[in-house]
């Protein structure tokens, strides 16, 4: 169901992400302005492979798991993207259909543009084209490390890489224990293991070694890291 507003915690999602708060503020103001709230439940379809570009959205809550289907029938998990995190400019730019579908992972908020919207915003604010060029920039640099991950690196060097990945985008600090951050994306094994390239079993012997190390823990409702200068030495000593 749709809401008219975003909450204070989904507001400052959106004003503190690193993309955004480059813009002028004249610009913000504009995008917000014209802007509208979705709200899925998870696993809520937000956009299906193939369908025409209808909107630029930015994930204000929650999390937009980016997915393809095999030729088997399977789901495969590409990428998770977090508050913050802006997207589907690049199909409205070519006007080529959705490359992949999204779904909503666990409930999750979105804050929407229209695509006729962000036409008049480009019209009116050039500034737009030079930010939008910097955010495909950096996808780009981010899409070349992982394929230099995936080819380089061994496994348990890409799985610390991506638990830091997710305490930053995800952890919450420990009250008790201010050296342990909590995972609060939920996510499976296979999950875990289509982000890596790898088997969900490998990934599971990698997990409990990690555990043994004492470098995190593995609890029901996730994982918990306990140490992330460990997971920071792993990363270096495989480079």
């Amino acid at each position: 169901m749709d809401e008219p507003i975003l909450t204070i915690e989904e507001r400052a999602a959106i004003n503190t992400g690193h993309w955004f708060v480059s813009l002028s503020p004249s610009l913000r103001h504009d995008i917000l302005r014209c802007a509208y709230v979705k709200r899925y439940q998870d696993n809520g379809l937000i956009a299906a492979r193939g369908e025409p570009p209808e909107e630029w959205v930015a994930c204000a809550k929650g999390a937009v798991r980016v997915s393809s289907t095999s030729i088997s029938g399977k789901q495969i998990t590409l990428t998770y993207l977090e508050p913050g995190t802006w997207f589907g400019d690049i199909a409205i730019f070519d006007g080529d259909r959705r490359t992949h579908d999204a779904y909503a992972h666990g409930e999750t908020t979105l804050l929407c543009v229209a695509k006729a919207d962000f036409k008049k915003i480009l019209a009116t604010h050039t500034e737009l084209y030079e930010a939008l060029l910097r955010l495909q920039s950096r996808r780009i640099r981010q899409l070349f490390g992982l394929v230099e991950d995936l080819n380089t690196l061994p496994l348990r060097a890409r799985l610390a890489k991506q638990l830091l990945h997710l305490a930053r985008s995800y952890g919450i600090q420990n009250l008790a224990n201010a050296n342990e951050v909590r995972i609060s994306l939920q996510l499976a094994q296979e999950e875990l293991a289509q982000l890596l390239g790898a088997s969900r079993q490998r990934v599971n012997q990698e997990l409990k070694a990690m555990e043994r190390e004492e470098v995190i823990r593995i609890e029901p409702a996730g994982l918990t890291v306990r140490d992330r200068s460990a997971l920071y030495r792993i990363v270096e000593s495989d480079n």
